[in-house]
């Protein structure tokens, strides 16, 4: 069991351990009674679809998007 804080931006910390249990930094959150349900999501698919570039997987793109970051510039097309 682990436990987290709610910042004022209603932001939380997901443990590092826990992170790479769920094997990506991508999910989604449900209610469930009064549970709060996170899931890994590892195919984005739906709303997220838009973000995700073709025959890249979710690794390949945050490495391509830590890679703009680092150069203070991202893309604006999908032709990497």
């Amino acid at each position: 069991m682990f436990t987290s804080k709610i910042t004022s931006k209603g932001q939380i910390t997901i443990p590092v351990k826990l992170r790479k249990m769920l094997g990506t930094d991508l999910v989604e959150l449900d209610v469930v009674g009064e549970e709060i349900v996170i899931r890994p999501i590892r195919k984005p698919g739906g709303a997220l679809k838009k973000y995700a570039l073709k025959n890249k997987s979710l690794e390949e793109v945050m490495a391509l998007e830590e890679e703009a970051a680092k150069n203070g510039f991202l893309k604006e097309d999908n032709d990497y």
